[in-house]
C-alpha cells in the first residue's frame, strides 16, 4: 500500500509541475485534473475514502470543468479554431493520458487486492463535515473562497474586450 501511495504522490507532483510549466492553458488544466485525481488516490490509500470522493467530485469534477469552460470561452476568434485543431493532436494528450492510465491501474489494484488502508473509526456524515469546516477550519474555508473570488475577477478582466 505504501508503494501505491508513493506512486500516486509522484504522479501528483509531476503533473502539478507540468501544469505550472505549460504555456497552453488547456494543457495545464489537463495536467491539473490528473494531479487532483492523484491526490484523491493518495487520500484513498491513507484510509480516507470520503476525502477522496470529495476531491474527485468537487475539485476534479466541478471546479476543473468550470475552469475548462472559462478557458474555452476566452479563446474566441479565427485563430482559436486553428489552436483547437492543434489540441486534438495525439501528442497533446499523451502526457495526461499516460499519467491517468497509471492512476487507473493503481486504483484497480487497490480496489481488487487491498481496499482502503484502514477502516474509518466512525461514519462521517455531511453534517459532521460541515461542522468541522465551519468550526476549526473556518479561516481556511474563507481563504479558499477569496482565492476563488480572485480567480473569478481575473477571468472577468481577461475576458473583457475593448469596444471599438
Amino acid at each position: 500500500m505504501n508503494a501505491i501511495f508513493y506512486l500516486a504522490a509522484v504522479v501528483a507532483v509531476l503533473s502539478t509541475i507540468l501544469a505550472i510549466s505549460r504555456l497552453n492553458a488547456v494543457h495545464g488544466l489537463l495536467y491539473m485534473i490528473v494531479s487532483l485525481l492523484a491526490v484523491a488516490l493518495a487520500f484513498f490509500t491513507l484510509g480516507a475514502p470520503f476525502a477522496a470522493i470529495l476531491e474527485v467530485i468537487i475539485y476534479a469534477g466541478a471546479i476543473m470543468v468550470l475552469f475548462v469552460f472559462v478557458v474555452m470561452l476566452l479563446n474566441v476568434g479565427p485563430e482559436a479554431t486553428e489552436q483547437e485543431r492543434l489540441w486534438f493532436h495525439p501528442a497533446t494528450w499523451s502526457g495526461p493520458a499516460v499519467l491517468a492510465v497509471i492512476l487507473i491501474g493503481e486504483l484497480v489494484y487497490v480496489i481488487l487486492h487491498e481496499g482502503p488502508a484502514a477502516p474509518p473509526a466512525q461514519i462521517i456524515t455531511p453534517q459532521g463535515v460541515s461542522l468541522t469546516l465551519l468550526g476549526p477550519y473556518l479561516l481556511g474555508v474563507e481563504l479558499a473562497s477569496l482565492v476563488l473570488l480572485a480567480g473569478l475577477v481575473a477571468a472577468f478582466h481577461a475576458g473583457m474586450h475593448e469596444k471599438d
